[in-house]
């Protein structure tokens, strides 16, 4: 039975709630006047349900499909402005015990190169990603109890806020590692994560256990119930995610909105943000079992039907897809992306080589972080490196808040343009800082408090002058 306050994996992602949804899409595809409601409750931008989004997802009537789009577009711009906050990955160790069919970590690779950053190499990095002008990280490592267990992630994050080269900190790191205990997710809470972010894969409990057939990641509820131990150990901020391409894209998608709304009924409040990856040719992967088993153009439905059933979580694309795929995405709901990422262990520091086999998948955008700097504020978006929330403690149902109250542009886009100013001074090409001055300008006139304006005005003269780290 779906019982979206229950604890247990198996009654919150319910499988016959699932696949009487998908059915129920299905016969509904083409009902104009069942879209039209759905479309009319979506337009108060509150969010839908699992299964008035997946009708819309379904939907094959043009005409309502362009409301869909159209729809997704005002509720990105209401909630999230033209704001796209910068991160990069940061990947500390491929040592992993598990068997997941689809990933080249996976045990019995024995192809790949295996590598762990040791303290000094971990330090490395971090230079090498703070003079790009990072200032966000998100952790990546395989699960190996004996290479990389808790004690280590811990000390690489102590290392990583305690670098400080030139202008450059990172402010923020976020920690994408393996299911774990409450216990272990209060030490991360205390060593200052971010965000605790774990892809799903596939919420299809049967699809979930063949492609996981050994190691502790089989645990289908262990894994599936992780974000409730988390927030139990005082993380406020959880990212959800699957790996679109493993298994039928409509199930996914109904899945990680019930997770969604789980997190919501349950824990008082949502995701902070959701991941929308596709399968990657990667070292000993099979190109012809997962050969990202979705089109561009299901894809950009995706993003757009989230954005519509969750108008409050912010949305991740990385480099996994290619510049155009981003760029059509970004309108319909991205809030994030990564920029200059290295999917290999070490690849910061020392080029990462084409033919490095020990990267997770193949990077399909491979620009430096200044180029997608550039290319985002060409296409009139305001990249942002800001931690503030997070800093502040305007995390969890706090963010939430905020975002719902539509304070969005009296606080977050002032704070985009002051990092977005320090990234010009500290890190990018005269073009680019030309380029960034002039949207800077251009932006400041669109604070709608007067106080605020004036005061990040002055903010960004004392950034021009040397000084750093102003936020509201």
């Amino acid at each position: 039975m779906y019982q979206v306050m229950s604890p247990k994996a198996e009654e919150f992602i319910s499988d016959e709630e699932i696949r009487a949804c998908l059915d129920y899409a299905q016969q509904n595809k083409n009902n104009e006047a069942l879209i039209g409601e759905i479309l009319e409750k979506a337009k108060q931008m509150k969010g839908l349900t699992h299964k008035e989004a997946i009708v819309l997802l379904d939907c094959e009537l043009e005409d309502k499909n362009r409301e869909i789009f159209s729809l997704a577009e005002q509720i990105k711009q209401e909630f999230y402005g033209n704001r796209i906050v910068m991160f990069a990955p940061l990947y500390l160790s491929n040592y992993c015990i598990n068997g997941c069919e689809y990933c080249p970590y996976h045990a019995k690779n024995k192809h790949i190169s295996r590598k762990k950053l040791t303290q000094e190499e971990v330090r490395r990095e971090v230079i090498a990603l703070q003079d790009m002008g990072h200032k966000r990280l998100a952790l990546e490592a395989g699960e190996d109890p004996v290479n990389n267990p808790l004690e280590y992630i811990l000390e690489c994050i102590h290392t990583i806020y305690s670098i400080k080269h030139k202008n450059g900190a990172i402010r923020r790191v976020n920690v994408n590692i393996a299911a774990t205990t409450v216990e272990d997710y209060r030490k991360l809470k205390e060593a200052g994560i971010g965000t605790y972010i774990l892809f799903q894969e596939t919420y299809d409990k049967k699809q979930y256990e063949k492609l996981h057939p050994t190691g502790p990641k089989s645990n289908y509820a262990y894994h599936t119930e992780a974000m409730d131990r988390a927030m139990d150990g005082g993380i406020d901020d959880v990212g959800l995610g699957v790996l679109f391409g493993l298994n039928n894209y409509r199930y996914d998608f109904t899945g990680i909105l019930m997770h969604a709304e789980h997190l919501e009924a349950y824990k008082g409040v949502g995701p902070h943000t959701i991941s929308v990856p596709r399968v990657r040719r990667a070292d000993d992967i099979d190109p012809d079992v997962f050969d990202n088993g979705i089109s561009d153009e299901t894809f950009q439905k995706i993003v757009a039907c989230i954005r519509i059933a969750v108008p409050y979580t912010g949305m991740i694309v990385s480099t996994r897809e290619s510049e155009e795929t981003r760029k059509k995405v970004l309108h319909l709901g991205i809030s994030q992306i990564s920029g200059g990422s290295r999917t290999s262990v070490g690849g910061y520091y020392e080029e990462e080589p084409e033919t490095d086999n020990s990267a997770q998948f193949d990077v399909s955008d491979r620009r430096t972080l200044e180029e997608v700097v550039h290319w985002l504020m060409e296409l009139g978006y305001v990249p942002s490196f800001c931690t503030a929330c997070y800093r502040a403690g305007r995390t969890g149902d706090r963010f939430m808040e905020l975002l719902k109250s539509r304070q969005i542009v009296n606080c977050c886009h002032p704070n985009a343009l002051m990092t977005l100013k320090e990234f010009l001074e500290d890190y990018a090409s005269p073009q680019t800082k030309a380029a960034g001055e002039a949207l800077i300008a251009q932006e400041l006139e669109k604070i709608p408090n007067e106080a605020v304006r004036r005061k990040a005005e002055e903010y960004i003269r004392n950034i021009h002058n040397g000084e750093r780290d102003f936020r509201f």
